[in-house]
């Protein structure tokens, strides 16, 4: 039975870079392995298929000869015609070297394993003010930083570290499973390849050493709890070479003593006497900006709402600033005088006389208490 074409069977143009070739099989091994398809003659085949192009294609020497001379140019039995030359690297390092970023690690150009470093996090509590306007605060941070004796080689000045007999420098083990062999970390070296035997003193042949730094982080106008700025680069350093982790900075924006954050909306609770509640009038109240002028109409009654256009705050991410609510408050008077107490008792008497008008939500209140105690007799009965 005739081979299909390695470029029809990856799905990609004859000119595909290697990264191309590399997203091709990587899209197939996930959809076709035999451990996501158990029982599937058919995914397997595909599997083996892609697998066998993917071996061919990322070889540059077996690459060519197979443009050259097609299947006949790469067929080991193809006797003289067939290319010998340049085997590469095996099945499982080249589908390590695609699948490694899942296992966090990827090899360096000693041939070691290099890791990223750790992501790291930092709180980072601001004032409400802070967080509407922006603001830039430094911020002390510990973190695990390459060590600048041995420039992170953890060995000690002079010396070398030297290649793990174990997994012979490669810093895993391979183990076969299934049809085709997996590989661990080799457990005498953890990975690393290297076998130190004189140890930085200074970082006790780790090639980290641990220490303080100061960072300056520049907080976005808008932002709120729960946000998080991220600083590239500035987390834990890498071993054997790896990339440092990133800082992620976690806003959190503490109490404020007037004003309830909710989106880019401010609540305030304004607190009025029951005479401007009744007869109405102007007071001042804060918004970040300074003061404003607020009319209270007369008869405003406990718990009104009164919406003030663009005095909340504008989004980090761009958009019209919010709204400044404010939720009145109508206080009663404490610490009477007799005298006080007399025109009150006065007010009340004449309130009394107006009636209901006077009242509205009262008296509709009692005409449902008044409701609530028939239709409690009529079924009781």
């Amino acid at each position: 039975m005739s081979k299909r074409d390695y470029y029809e069977v990856l799905g990609v143009a004859k000119n595909a870079a290697e990264a191309d070739l590399k997203k091709a099989f990587r899209r197939l091994a996930m959809k076709y392995h035999p451990d996501r398809n158990p029982g599937d003659k058919d995914a397997e085949g595909r599997f083996k298929e892609a697998k066998e192009a993917y071996e061919i294609l990322s070889d540059p020497q077996r690459r060519a000869a197979y443009d050259q001379f097609g299947h006949a140019g790469v067929d080991p039995s193809a006797g003289a015609g067939g290319f010998r030359g340049g085997q590469g690297a095996s099945f499982s390092d080249i589908f390590e070297d695609i699948f490694g970023d899942i296992f966090g690690g990827a090899r360096s150009a000693g041939g070691n394993r290099a890791y990223r470093g750790a992501d790291l996090q930092y709180n980072l509590e601001l004032s409400l003010e802070e967080a509407v306007f922006g603001t830039e605060v430094k911020i002390r941070v510990p973190s695990l930083s390459t060590c600048t004796e041995c420039g992170g080689s953890g060995a000690e000045k002079g010396s070398t570290p030297e290649s793990c007999p174990t997994c012979g420098g490669v810093g895993q083990v391979r183990m076969q499973q299934g049809f085709f062999s997996v590989q661990q970390t080799c457990p005498r070296c953890h990975g690393t390849g290297r076998i130190i035997t004189k140890p930085c003193a200074a970082c006790h042949g780790q090639g980290r050493i641990e220490e303080h730094k100061t960072l300056s982080v520049k907080v976005p106008p808008g932002v709120d709890s729960g946000d998080r700025i991220r600083l590239s680069g500035e987390g834990e350093a890498g071993i054997n070479g790896g990339p440092s982790g990133d800082l992620y900075v976690q806003v959190r924006v503490k109490p404020h003593k007037l004003f309830t954050r909710n989106g880019s909306d401010l609540t305030c609770e304004v607190p009025i006497g029951f005479t401007i509640a009744a007869l109405g009038g102007e007071l001042e109240v804060p918004t970040l900006d300074g003061r404003v002028s607020l009319k209270i109409p007369e008869g405003t009654q406990s718990g009104k709402l009164f919406r003030m256009r663009g005095k909340g705050v504008r989004p980090v991410r761009g958009g019209e600033p919010g709204d400044l609510i404010c939720r009145v408050t109508v206080e009663v008077p404490v610490n009477l005088t007799k005298r006080q107490r007399e025109l009150l008792e006065e007010i009340d008497r004449s309130l009394r006389e107006g009636g209901q008008r006077h009242s509205p939500q009262a008296h509709g209140w009692l005409d449902g208490v008044k409701s609530f105690f028939e239709d409690l007799k009529f079924w009781s009965k």
